[in-house]
This record gives C-alpha cells, structure tokens and sequence, in this order.
C-alpha cells in the first residue's frame, strides 16, 4: 500500500529508534507492530531505510486481492475442461488482464469497455457466457443482401463453425459469473455482425458490414478475417477509412508466414495483429512482412496459440499448426460442447480489440487516433515486435 510501512518495535525501542518515529503518524496494529505513514516529500523506501538505520525492522504493507474472477477458466481457478484435460486462460496474465482490471477499479472506471462490433461468422447467441452480452447484430451476404440477427455459420461451413463465438468471447464472454471463461470486457455490449457465410466474405459483405458497425455507433471493430496478397480494394478502402474516423478497426494479420500482411490489416487505417505462439516470439503461422504487402509492419503482437514460435519455420512445416496445451481456451458453439482451444492470429485480434475497448471505456474524451497512438506506445518492446500489455495500455489511457 502507498504511503504506509510496517515496523516491527518489539518491546523496547531503543532512543535512536524512538527518535526516527517522532513526528511520524503511526497506528498500533498488533503487539510491537506499527503501521507508520510515510512523511510527506518522502519515497517508502527512503523512509523505510531510515527507519533501518536507526535499528529498526521494516516491510511493506503489501496489497492482497481476491481473484479478479471466479470463472473456472480464469487463471488460478479449476480450469474448464476440453476433452480429458483442463484447460485455463493463461493468455490473460500474460497480456496483464487482471492488472488492468485493477487499475480501473483504483481509478473507479468502468471495465465494460465501449460498444464493440465483432465482424465474423456471427455468434451463438445461446452460449451461457454470451447471454445479455450480444445485441441484435445484423448478417450480409456476398450478394448485396442483409438480414436481422448474427446466427452462427452453420456446422458444414468452411469457414469454421464457432469462429465468431469464439472471437465474442475472447472480448465479453461474461466475467465472474462463475461460469466457463472471462471475457475482457466483464459485461460489456457486443455487436455481432456477420459478413462470414457459407462462400467466406466479399467486399460487398464487408463494405456493408463495416457501415452498419459504424452506424450503430461501434467504437472498436475487431476483422479476424483476411486475404493475403491484396494490397488494395478501392471500395472497401473507402469503407474502411470512413469507419476509422469514429472506431478502431482492429484486424487478424493471417496465418501464413511467407504471404506478407493479409489485407484488411495491411490498410494503414487498421491495427494489424500478428500472433505470438508459447514465448514472446511470433508463431510460426503467424504472418510477417513481406513483400506480399510492400512496407507494411505488424502494428502489435498478441498471444494466439501454439507452440511453434520458430522465426525460421513456415506455416507449411511439420508440427507447426498441430493443435496442443499452448492454444488458447476459447468459446465454441453450444452444441460442440461450449468451449474449444484455437490457434491462430484470428484469436490474437480480439485480444487487442478488448483491451482497445478497456480503454476507450476507461477515457471516452479520446479519439479513435488517441486510443490507438497510446496503444502501440504502451506495448512491451521484445525483439522487435510490439507485445500487447493490457495494464500499460490502459493506464495510458487514464493519463
């Protein structure tokens, strides 16, 4: 605790002892135990050398707190069971999720983050961890058609069924509701939109998902969703600059080592998140720069499964996409039994995506150019990437 030592007096203190505690205000808090207050102009550590220089014992006052959640997915809790093995969300320490949580509550803000739209396959809105989570969302097809709703892609898809719940989830799955996973966002609002049917998406599907999201006033959009290759789409570049002035649009970089940075995240209006695998060094699936697409860089880097981290190794190499422990514990569909592990930097981009909205939340004065400027500047530096870091972003975002 700020401000505060303990000092251990024992029975009998000795006159130099006494001396360096006159005029400090100190609190009897158990048998020759004292809470003392750091004078003021002082640091805690000067003071308590002092102390220790004139023969007195010291320590902190140190802070304790339950766990941030009691979902049994949440680091420290049983686990949540995929096949015969449990399984925990050891992606939030290592972005500092709890800690970031911390520093809203001591700064009493709000850990609901903004209204963030999910364009993806749609998501399952019967998932115990997404009820009271998703608003109504709207689905648009390759052709020019829209619909009420954001159901799922349905179980024969190509396109991989509980690919959008998983990303919903990642962001809000429902916080310390005692059940199954925690969610970035503890009980914010998602937009589900789906723009991911049975043929995959087109620039007509994501031109109109793109202006719906920003319609409904979404101030994250989060696009696990690529091509690699494609370095320009005139329509869908106008879409996308237009919806950058309001929200920011975070997107998955892909998942193959040798083809650049997919398009939409190589648009330099858009986050674009490459994947970390087991270290702090990317996967070896996740996309790097390339020529693919020209100068364009990896903005940030997040967790997203698998143990292949070899900067050596393409996506094509034996073992890499092999799934295993180190993928990250995400949503799955109801009726593939709720919960599933996935690998791949569609699961880094949510991450990204719910500590951007963590901080909005936490400073709605700020632009979408703010939020994402203090982003990229609280990363941590690790060999030349950009490695999210949920506690720094956020206290960023209360400066």
């Amino acid at each position: 605790m700020p401000g505060e030592v303990l000092v251990f007096t024992g029975r009998n203190l000795r006159a130099q002892a006494v001396s360096a505690l006159s005029g400090v205000s100190t609190l009897e808090v158990g048998q020759g135990l004292l809470l003392a207050r750091t004078p003021a102009g002082e640091r805690d550590a000067t003071f308590a050398g002092r102390l220790s220089g004139a023969g007195l014992r010291t320590q902190p006052n140190y802070r304790y707190s339950s766990l941030a959640a009691s979902d049994p997915g949440f680091p420290g809790n049983r686990g949540v069971r995929v096949g015969d093995r449990t399984y925990v969300q050891s992606y939030l320490t290592r972005i500092g999720a709890d800690e970031a949580w911390q520093a809203l509550d001591a700064a009493g803000r709000s850990k609901n983050g903004v209204l963030t739209a999910v364009l993806d396959t749609g998501a399952d809105k019967n998932h115990l961890d997404l009820t009271g989570r998703l608003l109504m969302g709207c689905t648009f097809d390759n052709q020019g058609g829209f619909a009420v709703g954001a159901p799922e892609v349905s179980a024969n898809s190509s396109q991989g069924r509980g690919h959008g719940t998983s990303s919903a989830g990642l962001i809000g799955a429902t916080t310390d509701n005692g059940l199954g996973l925690s969610g970035l966002l503890w009980h914010g609002t998602l937009l589900p939109v789906k723009v991911l049917g049975e043929d995959g998406a087109s620039t007509v599907s994501l031109i109109g998902g793109l202006n719906y999201a920003a319609a409904q006033g979404a101030r994250v959009i989060n696009m696990s969703l690529g091509i690699p290759g494609k370095l320009s789409d005139p329509a869908l570049n106008q879409a996308i600059t237009a919806a950058a002035r309001q929200a920011v649009l975070v997107a998955a970089a892909g998942n193959t080592s040798n083809d650049g940075i997919y398009f939409p995240a190589s648009h330099p209006d858009v986050i674009a998140v490459g994947a970390l695998g087991r270290e702090d060094r990317l996967a070896c699936y996740s996309a790097r720069p390339g020529a693919a697409s020209g100068s364009r860089q990896l903005d940030i880097v997040a967790p997203g499964g698998n143990a292949g981290t070899s900067a050596s190794v393409t996506s094509s190499a034996a073992g890499c996409l092999v799934s295993g422990p180190d993928d990250l514990l995400t949503l799955n569909t109801t009726e593939q039994n709720g919960y599933a592990l996935r690998a791949g930097t569609s699961e880094a981009a949510p991450l990204v995506s719910g500590v951007v909205s963590l901080m909005w939340g936490a400073n709605p004065s700020l632009s979408a150019a703010q939020v994402r400027a203090r982003l990229l500047a609280s990363a941590r530096q690790v060999d030349g990437l950009k490695v999210l870091d949920a506690q720094a972003a956020v206290e960023a975002a209360l400066r």
